[in-house]
C-alpha cells in the first residue's frame, strides 16, 4: 500500500480493525513522529530550526511566517497542512490519522488537542478504528484547553473559548463555548 493509499484509506471514514495492515502501518509511522517530536521537544530551538523540524514531521515546508511554542505532540504528522502566519501555543496533541487542515492567520491556544479517530463502540472491538479529518478555515482561534473532536470544520474568523469541546460543525464568524460547545454570539 502506498502512502498516498494509506491516506485515502484512513480519511475515508471506512473501518480500520485492529492488527490489519492498515492497523500496523499506523504503529511504524508512530515510530517517526515520536522520534521528530521528542527532537522537537527535548531542548531549545531557535524560530527557524523549529520551522524546519515541524516540515519534517509534517513532510511539507512550512511557511517562514509560521510560529510554534514547544512542546507538541502528535501520533503521526504526516497528515497535517498548517497555513501562514499561524501559531501553535505549548502543549498541543494532533491526532492527525483522519487529515487536519489549519488555514492562514490561526491562533491555537496552549494545551489544545484536535482528534481524528474514533474507536468502536462494541468493547469487543474497542481496538477498531475510524478517522474523520477536522478542518479549521482562516483567522480562526482556539483558546487554551480546547478539545476539537473528529470531523468537525471550523469556519473562517470564528472563535472557540478555552476549555470548550467542539462536537459539531462552527460557522464562520461564530464564538462558541462550552461542554459540549454551543453558540455564544455571532
Amino acid at each position: 500500500m502506498t502512502e498516498q493509499e494509506f491516506w485515502e484509506y484512513t480519511s475515508s471514514g471506512r473501518l480500520i480493525e485492529a492488527g490489519a495492515p492498515e492497523h500496523e502501518i499506523m504503529h511504524r509511522m508512530s515510530q517517526n513522529a515520536l522520534r521528530r517530536t521528542m527532537e522537537i521537544n527535548g531542548s531549545y530551538h531557535a524560530p527557524e530550526e523549529l520551522r524546519r523540524l515541524m516540515s519534517e514531521l509534517i513532510g511539507k515546508k512550512l511557511d517562514d511566517s509560521f510560529g510554534l511554542f514547544p512542546p507538541f505532540y502528535t501520533d503521526c504528522g504526516r497528515n497535517i497542512t498548517i497555513g501562514k502566519r499561524t501559531f501553535i501555543n505549548m502543549g498541543c496533541s494532533f491526532q492527525d490519522w483522519g487529515g487536519i487542515e489549519i488555514g492562514d492567520d490561526c491562533l491555537i491556544g496552549h494545551n489544545c488537542t484536535i482528534c481524528t479517530v474514533n474507536h468502536s463502540k462494541d468493547p469487543e472491538r474497542r481496538g477498531d478504528m475510524t478517522c474523520h479529518g477536522v478542518k479549521i478555515g482562516n483567522k480562526v482561534w482556539i483558546g487554551a484547553n480546547v478539545t476539537v473532536l473528529p470531523g468537525v470544520s471550523i469556519g473562517d474568523g470564528a472563535i472557540v473559548a478555552a476549555g470548550a469541546v467542539v462536537t459539531k460543525d462552527v460557522e464562520p464568524g461564530a464564538t462558541v463555548g462550552g461542554v459540549p460547545a454551543k453558540l455564544l454570539r455571532i
